[in-house]
């Protein structure tokens, strides 16, 4: 019983931390990440199979998600660089 519950509540914060901002959103994944799978396995995760498979689209959804994010982020870090690099001259 234990492991459904922490079960569900892995997928009731996934569900959260997906309608939140982008910042934000990807900070709460990389904890989600960190609580729920850094010693345990998505194996291990006591779920019916509609529940799995929201926490399957949800998955697939935020890592597309937290790739975009780093790309974005690379992007804007380039421009930093060269705005910086433009103001020093």
């Amino acid at each position: 019983m234990e492991r459904r519950n922490r079960s569900i509540k892995a997928l009731e914060r996934l569900i959260y931390i997906d309608s939140l901002d982008a910042n934000s959103k990807a900070d709460a994944l990389v904890k989600w990440h960190d609580d729920y799978l850094v010693e345990g396995r998505i194996e291990d995760f006591d779920l019916e199979l509609s529940e799995l498979k929201q926490l399957e689209e949800l998955l697939f959804k935020n890592i597309n998600f937290l790739k975009k994010h780093k790309e974005d982020t690379r992007l804007e870090i380039i421009k930093m660089k060269k705005m910086k690099k433009f103001l020093k001259h």
